[in-house]
């Protein structure tokens, strides 16, 4: 990313942030409190932004922090926003609140993932969905490929149709949104992963009990431990994050969607609390 934000100049990349969130000169101008003439003249190469005004148009442009590094570099600046492996002592704080947040919200699912959803912690309800998942998909695991592998979770999603296409718009709105070419990759793998049934269908018997209770939100409707249980869904991310790890991080907590699923995971022995 470095190479290619250097060879390509911090106006040319300025400008495609800006017409990617459609947004013109004089719109950006006015919310960053510029003018157009100066946003022109940064775009064209005319003229060479300070450091303050790149980090301004940025913000304004709501342009990724690992993005932010690259346009501070392609402007000849030294990048603002460090990227700590999570291991590393200064995250440590940032760790235990992770596994703190994991360990509380058990037995309901949850896991932590990257920009690329890969699987960077979970707790004991999330594991109670993928017992049985082959080694091959645990390895390294990554949400999407684990949900949506033929081999994985997909054959068990009784609204596989729905949930696939849930999650295959969220990654493209992603990708809309970033300049991920990992995320990219990884979209064009898990959209062409042969589905189950070979028409969508998931888990056979799924559409019978479909209607019997309102949801409020899209549920994941999936078979695990003898029984369907449906869930509901929620993202977190951090504010103002100065870490690009940080920044990509995201935590998704699965709440139980009917009575029936919040008893029967009520009822499940309490996890063992992690030492150390």
């Amino acid at each position: 990313m470095t190479t290619v934000a250097t060879v390509t100049g911090v106006g040319a990349l300025l400008r495609e942030w800006r017409e990617r969130r459609r947004l013109s000169q004089l719109e950006l101008a006015l919310r960053a409190g510029s003018s157009a003439r100066h946003v022109s003249f940064v775009e064209t190469g005319r003229s060479r932004p300070s450091e303050e005004m790149v980090l301004r148009l940025a913000e304004h442009l709501d342009v990724p922090v690992r993005e932010r590094n690259a346009l501070l570099l392609a402007a000849g600046y030294a990048p603002r926003y460090s990227e700590s492996a999570l291991d590393a002592p200064e995250l440590g704080p940032l760790r235990e609140g992770i596994d703190r947040l994991l360990a509380g919200y058990d037995p309901y699912p949850a896991v932590v993932v990257d920009g690329s959803y890969a699987v960077l912690a979970s707790n004991g309800g999330a594991g109670l969905l993928m017992e049985g998942l082959p080694g091959h998909l645990l390895e390294a695991p990554n949400a999407m490929r684990i949900t949506l592998h033929p081999e994985g979770l997909a054959p068990r999603i009784r609204n596989l149709p729905e949930w696939r296409g849930h999650l295959l718009a969220q990654m493209e709105r992603q990708i809309a949104l970033d300049r991920s070419e990992r995320l990219r990759r990884l979209y064009e793998e898990v959209a062409a992963y042969p589905v189950p049934g070979g028409d969508g269908g998931g888990a056979a018997g799924g559409g019978e009990e479909a209607g019997r209770h309102p949801y409020f939100a899209l549920p994941l409707r999936i078979e695990a431990a003898g029984r369907v249980l449906s869930f509901v869904s929620s993202i977190s991310t951090f504010n103002t994050p100065m870490d690009v790890t940080v920044a990509e991080l995201a935590i998704e907590t699965f709440l139980p969607a009917d009575a029936e699923t919040a008893a029967f995971l009520r009822s499940l022995p309490v996890p063992t609390p992690p030492t150390g």
